[in-house]
């Protein structure tokens, strides 16, 4: 692997590495629905506004949102709205270990 192949993946893995915690997905999810400001994840996910404020940031830091100051509030919305439509893929990996899982189980 080259030098450029191998900070393409190190791109990648930075993407994949932001939504794979599950509050950062589930806002980016939430996203996908439109744009929401800072305080509606605050009061949805039960945590302080800079915890919130964290999960955003690394979120905007790996390109998958932005956010534009409206006032004293911050609203985000998807940078690059396909970045969620793996998750059917992802959803179909999950669908085929439970049914194994049931095979195993026979």
């Amino acid at each position: 692997m080259d030098r450029n192949e191998k900070a393409l993946y190190e791109a990648k893995a930075a993407v994949l590495k932001a939504l794979g915690h599950p509050t950062r997905l589930w806002m980016a999810e939430q996203l996908a629905k439109g744009e929401r400001c800072v305080c509606e994840f605050v009061r949805e996910i039960d945590a302080d506004f800079s915890t919130v404020s964290k999960h955003l940031l690394i979120l905007k830091q790996a390109g998958i949102v932005e956010d534009e100051k409206r006032g004293l509030n911050v609203y985000y919305k998807l940078k690059v709205p396909c970045i969620l439509n793996s998750m059917n893929c992802v959803e179909a990996v999950l669908a085929s270990q439970l049914q194994s899982q049931k095979d195993l189980m026979k």
